[in-house]
């Protein structure tokens, strides 16, 4: 089973509000993303929650996720949540899809082919990559979260990815959408109009 655990416990420092809670479309944007994994074959979804833990929380009530919330969210790295979320998966979890929870660009196409990918044995590390730069969301394998949990203070996935090189399967993707999230106004401002652009009814 491959779960998806979606990061959205940072403090949305730049964005000046939380990201994850901001308007899109009909819902919010951490609830427009569910709603593409929901699409998607992953057997289970998990929130990292952190800042506006329990606006997150309240948002997604009705949702069929389960959430768990980062204590160190105002200090830590992302990489603290993935950890947090990787330690509260099920023995059944065979692989952890690794979604953003402030890129709303995410699509149902690129998830199914890193799934398709993995399943077909090409590769323990699926990263999507357009024009030559990495981006998310990625898979990692479940043989590997042991290297990822002994991170400590101060080192960042890269150094997982540095270690694991020889395990990563890249696939080249034809949208920027990899790429894309949101840390400003701006970003934000651009996600959603190109978002209406395509659901000009919402």
């Amino acid at each position: 089973m491959i779960m998806a655990i979606v990061l959205a416990a940072g403090l949305s420092t730049r964005m000046g509000q939380s990201k994850p809670l901001l308007p899109f479309g009909e819902r919010t944007v951490i609830e427009h993303i569910l709603s593409v994994l929901r699409e998607c074959s992953v057997g289970a979804i998990r929130v990292v929650t952190g800042y506006e833990c329990e606006a997150v929380e309240r948002c997604l009530m009705d949702w069929p996720v389960q959430m768990v919330f980062n204590p160190n969210y105002a200090t830590g790295e992302m990489l603290t949540s993935l950890q947090i979320g990787l330690r509260s998966a099920s023995g059944e979890v065979d692989a952890a899809l690794i979604v953003l929870g402030d890129q709303p660009a995410l699509e149902r196409s690129v998830v199914e082919t890193i799934v398709a990918t993995y399943r077909s044995g090409q590769g323990s590390i699926v990263v999507p990559s357009y024009r030559m730069r990495r981006g998310h969301p990625l898979l990692i394998d479940r043989k590997h979260w042991t290297d990822i949990l002994a991170l400590g203070e101060g080192q960042t996935l890269r150094d997982f990815f540095r270690s694991a090189a020889e395990a990563i399967h890249h696939v080249e993707v034809t949208t920027p959408s990899v790429l894309r999230d949101m840390d400003t106004p701006a970003d934000y401002r651009r996600e959603l109009a190109d978002y209406l652009s395509r659901h000009p009814t919402h």
